[in-house]
């Protein structure tokens, strides 16, 4: 059902719960990246456990991102060339290459239920021809990835084409068109929330949202803040991921229903409430603002454990409302209200 929320599980992991967790809050789609798991533990020892799945033991679906986006953050280790991307593991120094038919066999080993290919991603201030070239790039690769995953990928899987075209509105146009032209089971849009004000992202967001088939799955890449993700599902898209939730959770930050929330601030050493007089998750049922500063203070494991927790029940009851709000039709007045009501932090 969407839209939906991917919680991030880069290394075969989504950071301080157990899978019984993510279980138990109602989530089915958790994203990899094949990138990490490539270069470690390495496709020879996922291939050994028979797949992620067994390896983490993990009976729901998985995406997997190509690490695309990884290379490309890692700009002073990579070199990208027609064939693909020539690169240095920022864990050991070793040198590998990756090209659009290896990244698949690479996620065919891992198992993943949805594929990327390999994209190039392009910095907010690139040039036109820069953004020009990549898009390029990025759709002939497509195709490769594409045709790898009809001809080697022998178990029931999906793979999305990814637009890109950085802020250039012709050129997301120029991507969309090659892309649909391939008729791939997805599409993705990446590039998006990379810095850029909301105005943009906005902005752009709707112009590539219009040119994708409305019968396909949408995915928007990177994205997981709820004013971002309220804008993107008017937009009609249907799946998310973020390291946001559970990266914030560990540095002492949490949702609310009026805004986030730091755990570290004096004025709760001694708040005896929960993080959320709304939120009914164990966190909040259990444990005090007060405690949970004490917690973070002391620096114990537990601090990050239950505050991620409570972050990904929030953001499955926020997905939740945004389904019920479609489903009545009412999706434009809960957004208003939910703004009116959310700041960023307090």
């Amino acid at each position: 059902m969407t839209p939906a929320f991917m919680p991030v599980g880069t290394n075969g992991t989504v950071k301080a719960l157990r899978n019984e967790d993510i279980e138990k809050l109602n989530y089915r789609l958790i994203l990899g990246n094949a990138y990490h798991l490539y270069l470690r533990p390495g496709t020879d020892i996922i291939k050994n456990s028979r797949g992620l799945h067994n390896f983490m033991s993990w009976k729901y679906n998985i995406l997997t991102d190509s690490g695309g986006f990884q290379v490309f953050s890692l700009a002073h280790f990579r070199k990208i060339e027609d064939q693909g991307i020539y690169f240095r593991s920022h864990i050991d120094g070793s040198y590998h290459r990756l090209t659009p038919e290896k990244v698949i066999e690479i996620q065919s080993i891992i198992g993943s239920d949805i594929l990327m290919p390999l994209d190039v991603c392009t910095p907010p201030d690139c040039s036109r021809e820069q953004a020009r070239d990549a898009v390029l790039t990025t759709t002939r690769w497509a195709e490769q990835s594409l045709q790898t995953w009809k001809e080697k990928v022998q178990y029931e899987s999906h793979v999305f084409g990814i637009i890109q075209g950085n802020f250039y509105k012709d050129l997301r146009e120029i991507s969309a068109e090659g892309l649909c032209s391939l008729d791939f089971p997805g599409y993705a849009i990446g590039g998006l929330s990379v810095g850029e004000t909301p105005g943009v992202y906005a902005d752009i967001l709707a112009h590539t949202a219009g040119l994708l088939p409305p019968e396909k799955p949408r995915y928007l890449m990177g994205v997981g803040t709820p004013d971002y993700i309220l804008e993107a599902v008017q937009n009609g898209i249907d799946l998310f991921d973020c390291v946001y939730p559970t990266r914030i959770a560990r540095n002492a930050m949490a949702f609310t229903w009026s805004g986030t929330l730091s755990l570290r601030k004096e004025s709760l050493k001694t708040d005896n409430g929960p993080i959320d007089e709304e939120c009914g998750c164990y966190t909040c049922s259990h444990f005090s603002r007060a405690y949970l500063r004490h917690l973070f203070r002391a620096r114990e494991i537990n601090a990050a454990v239950f505050t991620t927790y409570h972050n990904l029940y929030f953001m499955q009851q926020f997905i939740e409302e945004i389904r019920k709000s479609i489903a009545d039709k009412s999706f434009l007045p809960f957004k208003k209200d939910f703004l009116l009501k959310y700041k960023s932090k307090k």
